[in-house]
């Protein structure tokens, strides 16, 4: 089973072309909603947070998610701690649902940060989503009521897009004017040929 990683800035669309991929019958683990509910329920994860940030961190057991965010976008060495804590139980956290997956060629794993967390390292091929800044900064804007400046910053944390794409395997171009299903089933396509391939060598 070939596991393949999909990858876009904020904005980009990554999740619409995940549930096209669903669509198809392959199973996404979303690793963002995944390290959300990890920070909420795991107890090692909670006690390294806690005694990094204080144990107010967490109100009635529910994750602060405004503290947190306060703390990690105002200080870049806050985020690569919380990253450091959070990442490797992800990694396992993956792993344990790849060994649940059975009878498919392959499976996606959706991040956003998936060059930058490391998680490519285990992962056969990457797919990058990409659209143009300005209608990534208007997406996020309509579906988060935030302002320009805020998902700018959050955008200069991100890598660069062209660095993105360069590291990428496959690029689908989600602008609005491209059509993303035939691009979904091309690169669907070649992965199936591609893990059939593989299968008969």
């Amino acid at each position: 089973m070939l596991k393949i990683g999909i990858t876009g800035g904020i904005g980009s669309g990554k999740s619409i072309v995940s549930r096209i991929f669903k669509s198809l019958n392959i199973p996404v683990y979303d690793s963002d909603s995944s390290a959300k509910l990890l920070m909420e329920c795991d107890p090692v994860i909670r006690h390294q947070l806690t005694g990094l940030f204080g144990e107010d961190l967490y109100r009635d057991f529910d994750l602060d998610r405004v503290k947190l965010a306060a703390i990690i976008f105002s200080d870049p060495e806050k985020l690569k701690q919380v990253n450091q804590i959070v990442h490797p139980h992800v990694k396992d956290n993956f792993q344990d649902w790849c060994d649940r997956q059975k009878g498919v060629p392959y499976i996606l794993q959706e991040a956003a940060i998936i060059f930058e967390s490391g998680a490519y390292k285990y992962l056969d091929k990457i797919i990058s989503v990409s659209a143009p800044l300005e209608l990534r900064i208007k997406r996020v804007m309509e579906r988060n009521r935030t302002g320009k400046e805020e998902i700018m910053k959050i955008i200069n944390r991100q890598m660069d897009e062209e660095e993105r794409i360069e590291r990428s395997d496959y690029v689908i171009v989600n602008d609005e004017s491209t059509l993303i299903i035939p691009q979904v089933l091309a690169i669907h396509n070649e992965l199936i040929n591609t893990k059939l391939k593989s299968e008969h060598e």
